[in-house]
């Protein structure tokens, strides 16, 4: 692909790819190469309201919503399969257009595919209760239903994956939906939404609008849109919120995040520096669960810092494209910018850049965005660096004394996502996990989570989960049914007209 020919992405609605009709295109630049290779459509608010009036017709009057749920399941192991067909394609569009290492971007694309998988189970499994125990002649009826039209916003660093973190969740629990992705990372969105309807997902099921902000807004703010379900930022999640309002909808909101790796002095160490080196720097920094924190025993944080600088200093950074690249390209210029300057400041707040904070460019960089993956030891817990989402490949290291110091400065942040614990006692390792203010706690791992595990946030992370049985039920409504049998004797005093 080259700057002379790039993708067009446009809307996708009641089965349809809908043409431009003047609307403004908005050039994404391969974070790479700096070379235009899509043009997004900006939707018109015509656009968007024929999309979501669309969902809604589908749900109101279609068929999806009264389709079983093994049929639902069917359909949806479809489209895993077609995921799986052209998951060579989806890759490349990601790694292209985001800026991540092809490698990751396969395995976005075959954690998309397993997700439509694990949610088929969930559409043949959906369920409510029953409740007897009120008397003999009281059945009660708790029934679960889908909720909806439902607006799906997919962030720009996992478009596919996030996408199917949600979608394939959505259509198992008999939604119709919307989905607006990033204008930097629209391509394979707007693949995937051609795919469910390769898969026998009826017209008006799923529709697709592209553009910027613009778009996101109209979903938040439609009164014909039910959930809107959110991956970004915390600051955008506010304004999501604040949108809703008016409407009283119901959102789902993950949001930013700032995960320590908490690293004792009787872990592994050898495995803990892995960990913390791909905690780092998975998906170049820029995912709300990576690492960015370390926090480690002081007894052994000399000589395990110096293990992790050394790691970091020979990852390779590289074209996205090429198959031996460790770190890929940030997003855009203007993120770099933001990046670096968390660096640039950092030793005006007492910290020490040990490696790495140096923008490449030229040769095999060219006008991309590069930075090499960056280690600051000594970093305060008040410094800017330790408190704020960088979302990129950098790591601060802060030293702590004990258990509970470590907790302290885990939980000192305003972001409550996820964090790490590295330690061979098990005591160590649940205390902790339990202390831990975040929706999620790896053991000896990290980023490493089956669909199955439930994932959202605390505090400013965020409102609601994705995947397992709780991320199903976001999209979905409870109805309670309260039946008496039998003859029902009168509340009031008033005489049978004998009729």
């Amino acid at each position: 692909m080259t700057a002379a020919s790039p993708r067009i992405v446009g809307n996708f609605i009641d089965g349809d790819y809908v043409e431009s009709a003047g609307e403004e295109l908005i050039d994404r630049r391969a974070p790479g190469t700096d070379e235009v290779v899509s043009q997004v459509v900006a939707s018109s608010a015509e656009a968007i309201d024929r999309a979501i009036d669309a969902a809604r017709e589908a749900f109101d009057s279609g068929p999806w919503p009264h389709t079983s749920g093994m049929e639902r399941a069917i359909i949806l192991n479809r489209l895993a399969d077609l995921i799986d067909r052209d998951a060579a394609k989806l890759a490349r569009l990601d790694s292209e257009e985001g800026g991540k290492p092809i490698i990751l971007a396969e395995g976005d694309i075959a954690g998309a595919a397993s997700l439509c998988r694990y949610a088929a189970s969930l559409a043949i499994n959906m369920q409510g209760k029953t409740f007897t125990n009120n008397g003999p002649d009281f059945t009660g009826l708790v029934l679960r239903e889908p909720i909806g039209v439902v607006g799906l916003i997919i962030p720009w660093n996992f478009p596919a994956l996030i996408l199917c973190q949600k979608l394939p969740f959505a259509l198992a629990a008999g939604c119709t939906v919307v989905v607006k992705p990033s204008e930097f990372t629209s391509s394979s969105a707007w693949e995937i939404v051609r795919l469910v309807s390769e898969a026998g997902v009826p017209d008006g099921v799923v529709n697709l609008v592209s553009g910027a902000g613009q778009a996101g807004q109209a979903l938040t703010e439609s009164k014909k849109v039910d959930l809107v379900s959110f991956t970004g930022s915390t600051a955008t999640g506010k304004k999501v919120l604040a949108a809703a309002a008016g409407n009283m909808k119901k959102i789902s909101l993950e949001l930013g995040g700032k995960a320590a790796n908490l690293v004792f002095a009787d872990a592994d160490l050898e495995d803990a520096a892995a960990g913390v080196i791909f905690g780092m720097n998975f998906n170049n920094g820029e995912c709300c669960v990576s690492q960015p924190r370390l926090l480690v025993e002081r007894s052994v944080a000399d000589e395990f810092v110096a293990e992790v600088a050394r790691r970091a200093a020979i990852l390779k950074v590289g074209q996205p494209l090429d198959r031996s690249t460790d770190v890929g390209a940030l997003i855009h210029a203007g993120h770099l910018d933001k990046v670096t300057s968390y660096v640039q400041n950092a030793p005006s707040h007492g910290a020490k850049v040990v490696t790495g904070g140096t923008r490449l460019s030229g040769g095999v960089f060219g006008n991309g965005q590069f930075l090499q993956p960056t280690v600051i030891d000594n970093v305060s817990d008040t410094a800017p660096a330790f408190q704020e989402e960088i979302f990129g490949p950098v790591l601060t290291v802060t030293r702590f004394a004990d258990a509970a110091e470590a907790v302290r400065l885990a939980n000192s942040v305003d972001y409550g996502l996820s964090n790490s614990v590295w330690s061979k006692n098990m005591d160590t390792v649940l205390t902790t996990a339990k202390a831990l203010r975040s929706g999620t706690v790896y053991a000896n791992t990290t980023i490493d989570a089956p669909p199955q595990m439930p994932f959202g946030g605390y505090k400013a992370s965020g409102i609601g989960r994705e995947m397992g049985e709780a991320g199903f039920e976001e999209f979905t409504e409870l109805k309670s049914v309260n039946i008496r049998t039998g003859k029902r004797a009168g509340t009031f005093a008033i005489p049978s007209s004998g009729r």
